[in-house]
């Protein structure tokens, strides 16, 4: 098996797995491997309330970034992660370094797409974790029965299209760091999300997940809707869905725009815009938003 390029192979299942953000912790916690799990690292809000218990049994490595030091420490057999960039020397470490220490690494096939498989939607290649990490642990059953629930959440979200009589645009602001937003690229969840309900990601032309743009950029695209994410327990400067709302209503252009004048915006939980269990929560609610502004029935 293989994992955004590496290949991965168990004589038997891991038993010792220490998660470097909060999507992939709580993947596991829904598989139902906490007993395996020997360190959590990276919350960047409240657990889910239906891992909570489970999650109170995992060590706590770390509230926001690991080392490689308490990496170590903890003498992990896996490490699984939702993001490439935790895998840097200034973090846990390298993969080719953790692989020369014969401690093999996972890497969402979300946020890997050249090493997937062609064509797959980025729902399809979070199925395609669910699937993989249930081969990996021997729980294929638990990963089917996952993937079976999420699919029913995304065919509903499609026959929402019927309702639309045009086709949206939407942009998706994730975060605000300094001032400057961070939108939505194409190839994430968001821009796949805007795609099932037949509404347009408004900077799908940007081939990044998570760019960095302007306001006035933003302003620039007009989108029908705006959707914002709550990132409030986070803590930095921006993050709150309220900070968000406020810095459109004080800005000179974006003030302007329809979106927020007719307040066409929709509040979802920051996290669940990035790849985990969560993120059919996310769609349902994007897909409820989207009714009450009047796009679909």
């Amino acid at each position: 098996m293989a994992s955004c390029g590496q290949q991965l192979s168990f004589s038997q299942p891991p038993e010792r797995v220490v998660t470097l953000d909060q999507s992939s912790t709580e993947t596991l916690l829904a598989l139902g491997l906490q007993d395996r799990m020997v360190g959590t690292s990276n919350l960047k809000t409240k657990i889910a309330p239906q891992y909570r218990a489970a999650y109170g049994k995992v060590p706590v490595l770390h509230p926001k970034i690991l080392t490689g030091e308490q990496l170590r420490a903890a003498t992990p057999d896996f490490v699984v992660s939702s993001f490439a960039d935790l895998y840097t020397k200034d973090r846990v470490g390298t993969r080719k370094e953790l692989q020369g220490l014969d401690l093999p690494s996972f890497v969402s096939a979300v946020d890997c797409p050249q090493a997937n498989e062609p064509g797959l939607t980025p729902f399809e290649r979070l199925f395609q974790d669910y699937e993989d990490l249930g081969r990996i642990f021997h729980v294929e059953d638990r990963a089917s029965a996952l993937v079976s629930r999420q699919r029913k959440v995304t065919t509903q979200a499609v026959k929402a299209r019927k309702g639309l009589a045009s086709r949206p645009s939407v942009v998706w602001v994730y975060s605000v760091f300094n001032g400057v937003p961070y939108v939505a690229g194409n190839g994430g969840m968001p821009s796949d999300m805007s795609r099932l309900i037949g509404a347009r990601n408004a900077f799908d032309d940007i081939n990044e997940e998570w760019p960095e743009v302007s306001w006035e950029e933003i302003a620039k695209r007009d989108p029908d809707v705006i959707v914002i994410g709550d990132l409030s327990e986070r803590g930095t400067p921006g993050d709150s869905a309220e900070e968000k709302r406020t810095m459109m209503r004080k800005h000179p252009v974006v003030s302007q725009l329809a979106a927020v004048r007719k307040d066409r915006v929709i509040e979802l939980p920051g996290i669940e815009m990035d790849p985990s269990v969560r993120t059919v929560h996310a769609l349902q609610q994007f897909v409820d938003g989207m009714k009450d502004l009047g796009y679909g029935r």
